[in-house]
């Protein structure tokens, strides 16, 4: 890899408040909506943590992001010179964990849409019970969420990692392939607020759900590992 300080996102702060963590991570993302993605160069670059909740690490072409409270050259030691995988690899994932005090939640495929206007053509009702089990997990990861229930499904929009906007889906058993998945992740396109484009989380062993997301619009640009409490 080379010397993250080469980078021009590259970062070098140990103790970064959230407020300058969260706007260095933002804008980052904010570029990657618009198509500005880090530069292909083998680098690293270090944000800290946007929030007391979210840390972990991006993977994009060549290059890394690591949105965590830990010093930089701590991190560097811990990555095989030249090794472009090894910030999402178990190795070091399970050393940074360690060192934050978290546990690994999972390695996904990240993937941006672009809104779309109108309504959604499933016939959907939103949830509006803060108690109901889906928007109680869904508050665990991301703030303002909606959810919204189709037959046989959910659909949900909010505030995630640095102020980004995301969605999930989710299909009963019973109606798996006809098609609903894709119809969801679509609907969830018309939900968004907003002019910006829509980040959705995928596991890469979901197949189902990765060719949902791809018919439904969503392009993948990279990998993000959670770290949670």
């Amino acid at each position: 890899m080379t010397d993250p300080a080469e980078s021009p996102l590259a970062g070098s702060r140990l103790a970064e408040s959230p407020l300058a963590a969260g706007s260095r991570l933002a804008e980052l993302l904010h570029g990657m909506e618009r198509g500005s993605f880090p530069p292909a160069d083998g680098g690293l670059t270090f944000t800290g943590q946007p929030a007391p909740r979210d840390a972990g690490v991006l993977a994009f072409t060549a290059h890394s992001v690591v949105f965590a409270d830990v010093d930089p050259d701590w991190v560097r030691a811990q990555l095989p010179t030249g090794d472009l995988s090894a910030p999402l690899n178990p190795p070091f994932l399970a050393a940074l964990a360690d060192k934050i005090g978290r546990r690994v939640n999972n390695i996904d495929v990240l993937a941006l849409a672009p809104p779309l206007a109108g309504p959604p053509s499933l016939d959907l009702t939103e949830i509006t019970d803060a108690g109901h089990p889906r928007v109680q997990r869904a508050l665990r990861y991301r703030d303002d969420v909606r959810v919204f229930a189709a037959e046989g499904g959910l659909v949900l929009v909010g505030r995630g990692i640095a102020g980004r906007w995301e969605m999930a889906v989710e299909v009963d058993p019973a109606y798996r392939g006809r098609g609903l998945g894709r119809a969801l992740a679509e609907s969830a396109r018309h939900l968004h607020p907003g002019d910006r484009p829509l980040w959705a989380q995928i596991a890469p062993g979901n197949a189902a759900s990765v060719r949902a997301l791809l018919a439904a619009g969503f392009a993948p640009v990279g990998a993000e590992a959670l770290l949670v409490p």
